[in-house]
């Protein structure tokens, strides 16, 4: 669609804004960010300051809204929810299009694999955060693209790849849980589908999990043996024996996306094969 050529990232300078906005920029996008990123032009924005974030995006008249803010610690509720909230205000006084960026943490109560239909069911404050994000954004623009994916990674620079080559070199740090499954997507993947999100008419929610429901301890595994490094040192534990609420199943069916996009979903499995990135 011609019409959706000025895009507003927020968190612009994080791991999957990061991603939007080259793949956006590429693509001939007219792109934004909030926060510092390169390539492009930034402005300084917490969203969870009502007041500006109408101010700026009142001012730069996006047509279309990638909602990729995070906030600075898992328990941020004032950036997670009630910011969603105020881009969702903002983006429909400025007529833009949103696609707000959830996750699978909003899931853990129910039974796996949830379905795009599926409500939330939490089983702690940052699933319950986002969840309230999600209803926030329904509220204020039912038009809007929730995107809810999983875990992200892939080029070798994520924090999750980066957690893995730690605790291979010092075991000691910690272990990766492997009765806790997830749906890990590539970066890549996960940027075409939102970009692509942007210009279609969808609305309502969408997964954008990859095709492999995994442990976090498989996927650790994976990740060693594509740097070349030595699996059998990647520490297993147990969510389960934490002692405080975790979601341990969190695997998202995606048939929506299936049939509303053109990007394909890799799973951790081809897209951790050595020699690919």
């Amino acid at each position: 669609m011609a019409r959706m050529t000025r895009l507003l990232v927020t968190g612009a300078s994080g791991y999957v804004g990061r991603a939007v906005v080259r793949l956006a920029t590429a693509q001939g996008f007219e792109v934004y960010g909030t926060r510092a990123s390169p390539d492009l032009t930034w402005h300084r924005l917490d969203v969870s300051d009502r007041a500006r974030t109408l101010e700026l995006v009142t001012a730069l008249a996006p047509t279309a809204v990638v909602h990729a803010a995070a906030g600075r610690h898992l328990n941020d509720w004032a950036v997670i929810a009630d910011g969603a909230a105020n881009v969702a205000v903002a983006a429909r006084e400025a007529g833009a299009r949103l696609v707000h960026i959830s996750t699978d943490a909003v899931f853990g109560a129910g039974q796996a694999p949830y379905p795009e239909s599926a409500l939330p069911c939490p089983v702690n404050l940052y699933g319950a955060a986002k969840a309230a994000a999600e209803t926030a954004v329904r509220a204020v623009s039912p038009d809007a693209v929730i995107a809810r994916t999983s875990l992200v990674l892939g080029d070798g620079d994520s924090k999750h790849e980066q957690h893995v080559r730690e605790l291979v070199a010092d075991p000691g740090r910690g272990v990766l849980f492997d009765d806790a499954l997830r749906n890990p997507v590539h970066v890549e993947d996960l940027a075409a589908a939102l970009v692509e999100l942007v210009s279609l008419d969808h609305e309502g929610v969408v997964h954008l999990g990859g095709a492999d429901a995994i442990s976090r301890y498989e996927l650790g595994r994976l990740v060693a043996v594509r740097d070349g490094l030595d699996p059998g040192r990647v520490p297993a534990g147990s969510a389960a024996g934490l002692g405080v609420p975790y979601p341990l199943d969190t695997r998202l069916g995606g048939e929506v996306a299936r049939r509303v996009l053109r990007t394909r979903l890799r799973g951790a499995a081809e897209f951790l094969r050595p020699g690919v990135r």
